[in-house]
């Protein structure tokens, strides 16, 4: 039968995908314009499941992209003022050869440029796909907001994004969704809950930056480009949600505690208003302002296939939630000089604290040091010279600590100058046969209503009086040694008397009555169970058996892992324990 030649490469897989190069002469981009479209759309490469059949036969390393996704940027209308863009600066640069000053203004005040919502838009359909998408866009805001004014990107992008950052910060502070804090190396881990939804971001610490020389900050300055767009739809969005307004302002009462000659000696007039937003101690303007109301009991209708457990653990969980958010209510805070303000003031307000700091400090604070309202003052020093009767003066941990606890933490771990105790990360939930703290299961016990401190001191009661037996002990087994050499020497002499006599004797032979065997039930059912886990391992499939083997691989590493660190943290505490008595004999001596 005759028919069509088949040709290779022209059916399948090798005509969904295109090379990168291909793609770029498509859309006739250099190749800084694609990957700047590319960034823009969300637009990525792919790696085909059979590269060779896709190269058409070639083992060459080459990008590829679906050939779907390139016929969808054809229509963008991005590309077009990329174009324009182009013989802009083409036309710019002649004008300057020519030096025609007058074309140049012209050119400069016709400069092409494009918005980005209709890309915000298209990208995420719904408010929560845009809010499930936030992290990155964080993070990314959050880190250019702390960059130097140099030259590396635009003033104006550093300034936008300070200003969203801010604005975000505000937010959160006004619903109190911020859940969870953490203190890495990399910076400040912050977990928000908005809307359901759970967004982590990092923050920075506030260092002098140094630029590493092998990081593409075009790359980085296209991604923010969009975040900003995005921040922006969700800022606003946001701030609806909470009847506040937008662009945010400051509370006029809250304005009148700051005094009006205060901005001037920190900022410019242009800036002042952003710096004292950006101090988190003031709340925000409402649109619509709000009528008390007393608060009304909500009618509660059970959801199909709910049980009245379910709905109870649900109201608890609730009732908890609530807890948290006004964790630090009533409690006035200082900060002083040394610690991180943004942090700490962020943090407190966010669970309904007050806080303030020295005037000299930062535009922003509403009282000072001498207030006789100040609950707690936090402090990074080895000691405190002048203390103020009634008030805690404590570490900045203690504040984070608190936080991830759902508690106040007792104060006497976080005074000055003591050593603090290790920060556990809230993101990480053991699950059973994993390795547990001593301090994260002490944690749990205050957090049951339980106290631990007690049961450590008697511990360690009965550790001292263990040790002062054991000295005891020693003492009086020098003295008995003496007294034991004289009796082994004596039984000695009797031993070698009673042989002599026993081997004239005939030895006597006894009979005694058989004891009946009980049998261990428990054991007997332990054995058949592990003779039917046996027999049913030996009747898997060779696949199941394998996978059945790799999961108990996974499961024993996992315990010897756990068994492992155990062990150190045994060895790391004896070795405390041991230097904590050189020290005590050394006292005493």
């Amino acid at each position: 039968m005759g028919g069509l030649e088949k040709k290779k490469y022209e059916r399948g897989a090798a005509t969904n995908y295109i090379t990168r190069n291909r793609a770029r002469k498509k859309l006739q981009l250099s190749l800084p314009d694609f990957r700047r479209l590319c960034i823009l759309k969300g637009i990525y490469p792919h790696e085909p499941k059979h590269k060779k059949k896709v190269n058409k036969g070639s083992t060459a390393p080459r990008t590829f992209y679906l050939l779907k996704d390139i016929k969808f940027l054809l229509h963008e209308p991005i590309v077009n003022k990329f174009r324009e863009y182009k013989v802009f600066v083409r036309k710019l640069r002649k004008a300057y050869g020519k030096s025609e000053w007058g074309t140049v203004e012209r050119l400069k005040d016709n400069k092409p440029t494009y918005k980005l919502d209709h890309i915000v838009k298209e990208r995420y359909p719904t408010f929560i796909d845009a809010l499930r998408d936030l992290d990155d866009a964080l993070s990314m805001c959050f880190l250019f907001s702390t960059f130097p004014r140099t030259g590396k990107c635009h003033v104006q992008t550093i300034q936008l994004c300070r200003r969203l950052a801010v604005e975000f910060q505000n937010y959160v502070i006004a619903s109190r969704s911020l859940r969870k804090v953490f203190l890495s190396i990399k910076g400040i881990y912050y977990q928000a809950e908005v809307l359901g939804q759970p967004i982590t971001w990092i923050t920075p610490y506030t260092f002098a930056h140094d630029h590493p020389t092998d990081v593409d900050y075009r790359v980085m300055a296209t991604f923010t480009e969009f975040y900003t767009t995005l921040l922006g739809f969700v800022n606003f969005r946001l701030y609806q949600s909470l009847n506040l307004l937008y662009p945010p302002k400051i509370d006029s009462q809250a304005e009148d505690e700051l005094k009006p000659a205060e901005g001037k000696e920190y900022a410019m007039d242009s800036e002042s208003y952003l710096e004292r937003l950006s101090a988190l101690s003031a709340s925000l303007a409402r649109a619509v302002a709000p009528t008390h109301e007393e608060e009304v009991e909500m009618d509660e209708f059970p959801v199909e296939g709910e049980t009245a457990e379910q709905m109870d653990a649900k109201k608890k969980e609730q009732e908890a939630l609530e807890k948290h958010k006004k964790l630090f209510e009533g409690l006035r805070f200082f900060l002083n000089r040394e610690v991180p303000r943004e942090p700490l003031a962020f943090v407190i307000r966010c669970f309904g604290g007050q806080v303030s700091w020295d005037k000299s400090l930062c535009i922003g604070a509403t009282y000072d040091a001498t207030d006789p309202s100040i609950t707690h003052h936090i402090i990074d020093r080895p000691r405190v010279d002048k203390q103020v009767v009634g008030r805690y003066y404590l570490q900045p941990q203690w504040v984070f600590d608190s936080v991830n606890a759902k508690l106040c933490l007792p104060v006497a771990d976080y005074f000055p100058g003591v050593l603090l105790p290790p920060h556990l990360s809230p993101f990480v939930t053991e699950k059973e046969g994993d390795y547990v703290p001593p301090e994260k299961l002490k944690l749990l016990a205050l957090q049951r209503g339980e106290n631990p401190e007690e049961e450590s001191e008697e511990e360690e009661e009965e550790e001292e009086e263990e040790e002062e037996g054991d000295n005891d002990k020693e003492e009086e087994e020098e003295e008995d040694e003496s007294e034991k050499e004289e009796e082994m020497k004596l039984q000695k002499m009797e031993e070698q008397k009673t042989q002599s006599t026993q081997s004239n004797k005939v030895l006597p032979v006894k009979v005694t009555a058989g004891k009946v065997r009980v049998e261990d039930k428990q054991r007997l059912e332990q054995e058949q169970q592990s003779e039917e886990k046996r027999l049913a391992i030996m009747m898997m499939k060779k696949r199941e058996k394998y996978l059945y083997k790799k999961i108990m691989f996974g499961k024993k590493r996992k315990i010897r892992e756990a068994n492992k660190l155990a062990e150190k943290r045994k060895a790391h505490d004896a070795a405390l324990k041991e230097q904590k008595k050189k020290s005590k004999k050394a006292r005493q001596a």
